[in-house]
């Protein structure tokens, strides 16, 4: 395995603040490698959809990667796929269940979208890539950093898009109708691929070039 050789340093082996940066920053999941992004269209028309679909992203990543990594050396590789499928399952459902006991409404709204968490790219990318190579811990942190930047963008999509569709965030109005008329062309599904679209650009801006681009 490949955390049995290299050198370990601290909780994590020495890659904890790499991993943390690589997951929020640097391979943000959907601003960088572009991934999960049906559900960045399809719930952020709202900021609180798209804070609570983080949330549950966020929770199944950890969740899952911990489990994965602690049954590393235990699961047969050609039902490994199965193995970790069966363990995101599982946490999917408990949020999902979660949402249906105290937050009913929002379970509504979301729909089948939390459900699909279960063959978001993401989660099966982190539990096949990096939990099965890696000790708990650090899962655990991979985990979490990538659900974080999810979550990130999610809600910087969800704020933009419901404070120019409607001129309120979270039921303030932040953009007053005397002067302004909400544009509900953002609320739409083009609405989210033109604020995607602005913000991938934004991030890749910052970001500059990787150095492999500019040899």
């Amino acid at each position: 395995m490949a955390d049995n050789i290299i050198p370990s340093c601290g909780a994590c082996g020495g890659k904890g603040k790499q991993t943390m940066r690589e997951g929020i920053w640097s391979n943000n999941p959907i601003s960088i490698q572009i991934l999960g992004i049906c559900s960045a269209l399809a719930v952020t028309n709202r900021l609180e959809n798209s804070l609570v679909m983080g949330a549950a992203l966020i929770f199944v990543c950890v969740g899952s990667n911990l489990f994965v990594s602690l049954l590393r050396n235990v699961t047969p590789r050609r039902i490994r796929l199965i193995a970790e499928v069966a363990i995101i399952a599982t946490f999917v459902i408990l949020f999902d269940q979660f949402l249906k006991a105290f937050y009913w409404d929002m379970s509504k709204m979301l729909g089948p979208y939390v459900g699909l968490i279960i063959t978001n790219c993401i989660v099966m990318g982190r539990a096949e890539a990096f939990a099965m190579q890696n000790r708990p811990l650090v899962s655990m942190v991979d985990g979490f950093a990538n659900g974080l930047g999810y979550a990130i963008v999610l809600a910087i999509i969800g704020f933009s898009r419901e404070l120019l569709g409607s001129g309120k965030v979270l039921g303030f109005e932040l953009l007053s109708a005397d002067w302004y008329t909400p544009n509900q062309f953002m609320i739409l599904a083009p609405g989210a691929f033109i604020a995607l679209g602005f913000l991938v650009a934004l991030f890749n801006q910052i970001k500059g070039p990787d150095k492999e681009e500019t040899k």
